[in-house]
């Protein structure tokens, strides 16, 4: 362990390798800010040709990061830091079940990518307990295709170290080992070394990688993009944990550097130990994660007798069709052979069947509904039931709703009486099955004036400033533009040192993920069970409700359509 690196140089010409395996993105929503271009980008900048993502417990920003990687050329290593339960997930008793460990999952391919959607949900629907928390027993029984690291000084090895129990540490280890396989359980060394505790436990990782012969990385726990990062960081904890800057009780992690570290500053502390980073390269190949984005996944509509869907949506709307339509009317159906046989070739008659079923349930429940949208220029929709205007009358065009030439899911908007919307989820539920069924999450983005008034009142400023310079920007700008376009906002930036620095820090702020809620009309169907697709979680709202943890534009990318069911008081009116 001790061999000098000029030495090891000589008799080896090493060149190391470096990326990092422990980054936070914000989407670790109360502790994270690094927005995903700025990891991608800064990792572009450094000359990485991987990166991993392990937000913690959840995998919200996967898909962004997988596509934003590969876009940049880089390999995108998806993982999380889960927590670990102390015993059971299902235990849930206060001041024993709190006391939570983390350990750090990596996907090495698309086994190990969907036992990490299954451990994240699991975590969040049956373990979840102040955090989503899985067992060793879960873990054990979805472990195939992942790497597992020993994670922060709150892993359960290093708390083992800390509390001077180096034999529990060892049987940790072949735990472990025993879990992942002797090759794919790592241990997690750290660049923290202004905590005395890092110290200690990096050197009795070093201690215990060569006695028990398994092997050992080096990783940077990264939660905001640049050094000069760390006090907006500080402000945006407090921000996120509702209290004030100067709070002496509030969540910190000021004691060490937390940006994504350069190659240069992690060699600089560990360059005595270079099969720390063959390690990391070792990781870095194990890890090939290749996903089949776009391919559209929808369930296939119960037709009578298991006719072909698109043959019994023919035979529907020409049915339809003659109560709408005299029989010699050539126009109208030369449009419905045409929009048929366009449906066919898009695949997409399972869709419709779908919508008229929910239509026509509503119908027969007496929910009011409304079709809005493009959908009104399709003459199939009409006849079926699923719009109310004539298209052929107003003149529409079926193009703009499904064109065979940019193939893309179609979009039937459905406004129902908001006090009645449960009820058509709960149809849907019970017809395609529950575990196929759920809403769409979605993030709330801290917006200019948001962040101006969340930083002024984390800062302990007067409100009254913070109110003055949120007034002074327009709402369709962002900070960067409002400063150059609004000339008192300017004057205040450039003679108020209060006002300076809130400007500062909300712009780096601006845009980050602040919370997260459920969509207000988005619902989303499988042909099987959703885990196989994406993450879930409970909603904010209620623990009976279900949402995915990719948003809409990520559960396109992984090929689920989202069908647009909202709830409208007017309606109900």
């Amino acid at each position: 362990l001790e061999i000098p690196i000029l030495i090891y140089l000589e008799k080896h010409y090493y060149i190391m390798y470096f990326t990092h395996l422990h980054v936070h993105s914000h989407y670790s929503l109360l502790d994270g800010m690094s927005k995903i271009d700025e990891l991608v980008d800064l990792a572009q900048q450094m000359n990485l040709d991987a990166l991993a993502l392990t937000d913690h417990g959840v995998l919200h920003g996967a898909i962004e990061f997988y596509k934003k990687a590969r876009k940049k050329g880089i390999k995108p290593i998806i993982g999380c830091e889960v927590y670990l339960a102390p015993r059971s997930l299902y235990d849930k008793r206060p001041k024993i079940d709190t006391k939570l460990s983390h350990l750090v999952l990596l996907a090495k391919d698309f086994t190990g990518y969907q036992n990490l959607l299954k451990l994240v949900t699991i975590g969040e629907l049956e373990g979840f307990y102040y955090k989503p928390r899985i067992d060793k027993k879960v873990l054990r029984e979805h472990s195939e295709g992942l790497i597992g690291l020993s994670a922060c000084l709150k892993g359960e090895i290093p708390q083992a170290i800390l509390a001077k129990k180096y034999s529990k540490a060892k049987e940790l280890i072949k735990e472990y080992q025993d879990i992942f396989g002797p090759d794919d359980f790592y241990l997690e060394l750290q660049d923290h070394l202004e905590i005395p505790e890092q110290r200690e436990v990096n050197k009795k990782l070093l201690q215990l990688s060569e006695e028990m012969k398994v092997k050992a990385v080096v990783t940077c726990d990264s939660h905001y993009p640049r050094k000069e990062d760390k006090r907006v960081h500080d402000v945006f904890l407090a921000i996120q944990t509702g209290t004030g800057i100067d709070d002496e009780e509030r969540l910190r992690m000021t004691q060490t550097d937390l940006h994504l570290k350069s190659p240069q500053e992690i060699e600089e502390h560990f360059s005595r130990y270079p099969f720390l980073f063959d390690n990391i390269k070792e990781i870095v190949e194990k890890c090939n994660l290749t996903l089949n984005l776009g391919k559209l996944v929808f369930p296939k509509f119960a037709t009578p007798n298991q006719e072909p869907a698109w043959e019994y949506l023919r035979k529907l709307a020409l049915k339809r069709f003659l109560s709408f339509y005299p029989r010699h009317s050539t126009e109208a159906k030369q449009r419905l052979e045409h929009e048929l046989e366009v449906i066919r070739e898009t695949d997409f008659a399972d869709y419709f069947l779908v919508i008229q079923d929910i239509i026509n349930f509503a119908k027969e429940k007496g929910i009011m509904t409304n079709t809005r949208g493009s959908a009104a220029g399709s003459l199939v929709a009409y006849v079926l039931g699923i719009t109310n205007i004539d298209p052929l009358k107003y003149h529409l065009y079926f193009e703009r709703f499904l064109n065979p030439e940019r193939i893309a899911p179609p979009d039937i908007d459905l406004d129902v009486a908001d006090n009645r919307r449960q009820e058509i989820i709960n149809y849907i539920s019970q017809k395609y099955g529950s575990d196929k069924v759920a809403q769409v999450i979605t993030f709330g983005i801290m917006k200019s004036r948001l962040a101006v008034r969340d930083v002024t009142r984390a800062l302990g400023l007067p409100y009254s400033l913070g109110d003055q310079i949120a007034k002074l920007i327009p709402s369709n700008l962002s900070l960067t533009e409002a400063l150059q376009n609004i000339p008192e906002l300017r004057n205040l930036y450039e003679t108020n040192p209060d006002a300076k620095e809130i400007l500062d820090i909300a712009h780096r702020l601006e845009g980050v993920a602040r919370h997260a809620s459920t969509h207000a009309a988005g619902v989303v169907i499988a042909p099987a069970p959703l885990v196989n697709y994406v993450p879930l979680q409970h909603s904010s709202r209620s623990e009976q409700e279900v949402v995915t943890q990719y948003d809409m534009y990520a559960l396109q990318d992984v090929g689920l359509v989202k069908i647009d069911i909202l709830g409208l008081a007017n309606l109900t009116i």
